[in-house]
């Protein structure tokens, strides 16, 4: 690596060191107690696996260069050089690592090993070795951004293909009434859907049979700047949509079933004129106020939940989906005593969405969530973003684990009592 490379490179670095990453730097005592939280180690046990390794390999890094003592005599820190095989080396630790903060949930000193790998996502990106595919798809999303009006007559049809099957779900009377509203200023309720008729019919199903004042945003919710690590990226797509809701002048703006979509809106926009909420809150809502009904006798069989990290551990959304399933059977099975110690699908961090290339990987690195499923004994295994979906599905197929792998949100809209 040339001197050049290394000093643009830690400048990044510098860049991300705030109060908070120094103290995670600072920190660790290496007393271990992460080592079995991660749900990679458990199903894979090699050091290279554990939280506390994974972060030691930037923390030496960090030695090497922010600390006096790494300078003058490295050997003494373990302070390590930047180099390309340094670069390797944070490539497979933070391309195994899905962000779900379960080891920080048991650091006695609550170290946030996903801050410490994003310092290896910026490096690596910086060092123009990320998944090209991630990049891709973020830089998609932010042209999209820059031309709407090119996207935007096909959008408008796209949508209107789909209204009859919400109207098949909503079972009410359509006539007179948009189904499904888009670009409508001062709705109440701003919807960020993914791609595909799979994240829109069912929510517009249940907005409308609730009566909401909704409108559906021009933009998907997902986020690839984040999954790559990239925060000017991740920033230009998150603004899409704030400068949208701004525009339409919503007072709140409603994420899909995707957790870093929700986190990101949620925790990195900063303040706004308007509410963020995950469309799991919305629907307990709905239920509390008596504003929709459901149909207890609609599915069969016991049904379990799976906490998708972003929103529950990541994002404080716990009581709402099981309120919600209090509605939907009356035999829900916990996998874990406390949803906040719940084991990650596996599949975050951008491990989904770098398909067959990470597939093996995740199938044996998911290994334990895998069998948590299974002790469950349930029928049907209920989630509430896409990447657990694709995960859990993957799950269900490679270990024959014979169950039906729902979105929460389908769930409501089939079971919707008029």
């Amino acid at each position: 690596m040339d001197a050049k490379t290394r000093d643009d490179l830690l400048q990044l670095f510098q860049s991300k060191l705030n109060r908070a990453m120094t103290y995670y730097l600072e920190t660790c005592t290496r007393c271990g107690v992460c080592t079995t939280a991660c749900h990679v180690y458990q199903s894979m046990p090699q050091a290279k696996y554990i939280a506390a390794y994974r972060a030691e390999i930037v923390r030496r890094i960090y030695k090497k260069y922010f600390k006096g003592q790494g300078k003058v005599w490295p050997s003494y820190g373990e302070a390590k050089e930047l180099t390309e095989m340094a670069l390797e080396e944070l490539y497979e630790a933070a391309y195994s690592c899905t962000g779900c903060r379960r080891c920080m949930v048991y650091c006695p000193f609550g170290i946030d090993t996903q801050m410490i790998m994003s310092i290896a996502k910026l490096l690596l990106v910086g060092a123009h070795a990320e998944p090209e595919i991630l990049t891709l798809l973020a830089d998609t999303s932010i042209e999209k951004g820059k031309s709407i009006e090119f996207f935007k007559e096909g959008f408008l049809q796209g949508v209107k293909n789909l209204e009859q099957q919400v109207v098949e779900k909503w079972k009410l009377e359509a006539e007179g009434k948009t189904v499904i509203p888009v670009d409508v200023e001062g709705a109440d309720l701003l919807y960020v859907a993914l791609a595909g008729a799979h994240s829109i019919i069912p929510a517009a199903a249940v907005f409308n049979a609730a009566g909401e004042n909704w409108t559906l945003s021009f933009f998907e919710a997902v986020n690839f700047g984040a999954f790559v690590g990239d925060p000017t990226k991740t920033k230009l797509i998150l603004d899409r949509i704030v400068n949208e809701a701004k525009r339409l002048k919503v007072k709140e703006v409603c994420i899909c079933e995707c957790g870093t979509a929700y986190r990101v809106m949620k925790q990195l926009s900063g303040k706004q004129p308007f509410e963020v909420s995950s469309v799991t809150e919305v629907h307990a809502r709905y239920i509390r106020e008596g504003r929709i009904k459901l149909d207890k006798s609609r599915f069969q069989g016991p049904v379990t939940y799976h906490d998708p990290c972003q929103i529950a551990r990541n994002g404080g959304i716990l009581e709402e989906p099981r309120y919600i399933l209090q509605h939907l059977t009356d035999d829900y099975r916990e996998m874990a005593p406390d949803p906040r110690y719940n084991y990650c699908c596996g599949g975050g961090g951008g491990l989904v969405a770098l398909g067959e290339e990470t597939l093996d990987f995740r199938m044996k690195s998911a290994r334990v969530k895998a069998e948590q499923v299974q002790k469950t004994g349930a029928a049907i295994l209920a989630t509430a973003c896409e990447n657990c979906h694709t995960q859990l599905e993957n799950l269900n197929h490679h270990y024959k684990l014979g169950m039906n792998v729902q979105f929460l949100t389908s769930m409501v809209a089939d079971a919707l009592v008029i």
